[in-house]
């Protein structure tokens, strides 16, 4: 996901896409660790995704101080 499209969305859900994220990210690596991977690249595109999400998320608590 781009930065303006997170930047769009309100804290909550960004909390929300980023718990999801995690989730996946989760997911994968078991499934890397069992063998059943095929897109390794996913690990590294879900920990940068997530490091978006809790940047825009930080701007925003920023923000509404």
């Amino acid at each position: 996901m781009k930065g303006a499209e997170l930047r769009g969305l309100g804290i909550e859900e960004l909390e929300q896409k980023i718990a999801d994220t995690r989730d996946d990210l989760f997911s994968a690596r078991v499934k890397q660790a069992t063998g059943q991977l095929e897109n390794t690249a996913m690990l590294k595109n879900l920990r940068r995704d997530v490091a978006r999400m809790e940047s825009v998320l930080g701007e925003k608590r920023e923000a509404a101080k």
